[in-house]
């Protein structure tokens, strides 16, 4: 399969890999980091630790799409993420910004301060989101929902045929997209996993991942510690590591995925260990592994 091109900001990028993105919650109401990362000191310190552990992508959210907490005010939302993408633009100019948000506000102030990727939740529920994406040569993930965000929609009996809709939608709206403006390298696909989806469904999706592929673009996977791995392990979400790793390296053997993880260190081991033993990726026959890391260190 041919690797996708992503263009933004001015620039063109062949994905022959699997790029990893890390994941900054300024969001108090986060599923998975509640209540860890309160005060802007310590998102700031997360998001640089994320990008020391080697990080291609920063993703930063101001809203949680938990939905047993109401929809945040555009104003607040740029409050908790600005900062960030300011700082992080500031730092790391090197490490691409990613903002979720689904808000025309948000997405406009975002990109002014450096972010060049807007992670929309929504399935384009707002246009200008598009504009401001086209205005700042930024990409776009598109998302496959069946509801309005923070909706919680889960139904067995809301799909005849999960997979073929999924695609159908995301065929459909990205061809929305380019319709307003946005050039089709500028896309970005994400099948939503749990996103008004059984973990059966979910599962049901993410096994028919070659159709979405098909369409050429490069496919966001937001595995990290997500429900279907709950139904998998039975754990809950900070003892799904093991299982959101198992999840990356089932992919990562075929080009052009961005995995959205939390544990960035982890999930860079697990990419290098698959593209190394599929081919994609080489030891030179000269290396001989240092002594340094040979051996734990003692104690």
């Amino acid at each position: 399969m041919t690797s996708p091109t992503l263009a933004l900001s001015g620039e063109r990028r062949t994905l022959d890999t699997t790029l990893v993105m890390g994941v900054v919650n300024a969001s108090p109401e986060s599923f998975s980091d509640s209540g860890r990362f309160t005060s802007l000191e310590q998102r700031l310190e997360l998001a640089a630790s994320l990008v020391e552990a080697g990080a291609d992508v920063i993703d930063v959210g101001g809203q949680s799409a938990i939905t047993n907490q109401p929809e945040l005010e555009a104003e607040l939302e740029v409050e908790r993420v600005l900062p960030i993408v300011e700082w992080l633009n500031a730092s790391y100019p090197g490490v691409l910004l990613s903002v979720d948000t689904y808000k025309p506000a948000v997405a406009e102030a975002s990109l002014s301060a450096g972010a060049s990727i807007i992670n929309d939740v929504s399935g384009l529920l707002y246009p200008e989101v598009v504009a401001s994406c086209v205005a700042h040569d930024a990409a776009l993930v598109i998302m496959h929902t069946a509801a309005q965000p923070k909706v919680r929609l889960q139904k067995k009996s809301l799909y005849e045929d999960v997979g073929a809709e999924v695609l159908a939608y995301l065929r459909e709206k990205m061809a929305t997209a380019m319709e307003l403006g946005l050039a089709e390298e500028a896309v970005i696909l994400d099948p939503g996993p749990d996103f008004t989806k059984t973990p059966y469904q979910t599962v049901a999706v993410l096994r028919r991942i070659h159709e979405i592929r098909n369409l050429g673009r490069p496919v966001l996977l937001a595995l990290s510690r997500k429900d279907f791995l709950g139904a998998v392990t039975g754990r809950s979400p900070r003892g799904r590591d093991a299982a959101t790793n198992a999840a990356i390296a089932y992919f990562a053997s075929t080009p052009g995925n961005i995995v959205r993880v939390h544990d960035v260190a982890a999930a860079r081991d697990v990419v290098a260990t698959v593209e190394t033993l599929a081919g994609m990726r080489d030891i030179s026959p000269d290396y001989l592994l240092p002594d340094a890391i040979r051996h734990e260190p003692a104690s």
